[in-house]
């Protein structure tokens, strides 16, 4: 088989949703993964402030007009690294036709349109076909990531926080909150800074919940770190396990050392135990200035799963 059977298209709206949903999730059980992902969700991710569906989109389809293969830019922010992300899904009967030479021209020609420089794309360790496709296009690996998972059924200690620092959850300000997120991960790879439209909207996502939106505020007044939880009804559903995720865990730069990460952190794992999960996840570079991984460890936290990111130099052709 080859790619120039297949016929494309731009995102059509919410006409696509099911059909895009129905898709990734079977090629996510095909593989024997958990990741589900509901029409709800996609359509909170398309919606994002600054994201362009419309281009930024693409869907393949094979002579039966069968979803085959599926790709997601993202390029219009800025970032460190002043690449595009490019995040994709192939049928399993496709994998050994070479889908990805369109797909990348595709990708290609949007990240220059965006004046980056470079394309990045991420793996499981335990996808060869994927890491073959990225090897012969020329990408290197360029960063690891890991996700951890700890069960709740075990004691979990009390957080301590320094004295005359508060545990605030809710709402936030989106202008504070937004700027303590810049601060916290401003000294991360390929940081990508946070605005306050969009913490509005993801306080307005399908799934958002405000009791698992931590801050610890200073004595201050200010917001010196933060724990953004989640959970997603529609993966619990599908794996039968009740699991909690810790999207977000950060403290500012200036209030560092004082215990507040690993306080958070705990006050997010009370949260989830009291509330029924039976678990929590997080994902974390395993090159993280902050030491987060040796954090996560001491708090029970096992890898279950690691990621890899490979980057190609736009000067490196398809």
């Amino acid at each position: 088989m080859s790619i120039v059977a297949l016929s494309s298209r731009a995102y059509a709206g919410e006409a696509d949703l099911e059909c895009i949903s129905r898709f990734v999730n079977q090629c996510e059980t095909s593989d024997g993964f958990d990741e589900i992902t509901s029409v709800d969700e996609l359509s909170d991710e398309f919606a994002t402030p600054g994201f362009d569906a419309t281009r930024d989109l693409r869907l393949w389809f094979d002579e039966q007009g069968q979803l085959v293969v599926f790709g997601q830019l993202w390029a219009s922010e800025e970032n460190a690294h002043n690449d595009g992300f490019l995040w994709y899904k192939v049928a399993p009967e496709w994998r050994n036709s070479d889908p990805e030479a369109e797909l990348f021209s595709w990708a290609t020609a949007r990240v220059r349109e965006y004046g980056r420089t470079a394309l990045s794309v991420v793996t499981r360790d335990n996808e060869p076909w994927r890491i073959a496709a990225y090897e012969r296009y020329g990408f290197r690996a360029v960063r690891y990531f890991l996700r951890m998972r700890r069960m709740l059924d075990t004691p979990i200690e009390a957080p301590q926080f320094p004295a005359g620092y508060t545990l605030v959850d809710g709402d936030h300000d989106p202008e504070r909150w937004a700027e303590m997120y810049n601060a916290s991960f401003i000294d991360h790879y390929n940081f990508h800074p946070a605005t306050a439209d969009k913490v509005r909207y993801w306080q307005q996502e399908t799934d958002y919940r405000p009791d698992l939106n931590l801050v610890a505020c200073a004595p201050d007044g200010s917001y010196a770190a933060f724990a953004w939880n989640t959970i997603s009804r529609a993966e619990n559903n599908h794996t039968g396990l009740q699991n909690g995720h810790i999207g977000l865990l950060g403290t500012r730069r200036g209030y560092r050392r004082q215990g507040l990460g690993r306080a958070m952190l705990l006050a997010s794992l009370q949260r989830l135990a009291a509330i029924g999960m039976q678990s929590a996840s997080l994902g974390v570079d395993a090159e993280s200035p902050t030491g987060a991984t040796q954090l996560y460890t001491a708090a029970g936290f096992q890898e279950y799963l690691r990621r890899i990111l490979y980057r190609r130099e736009l000067s490196n052709q398809v």
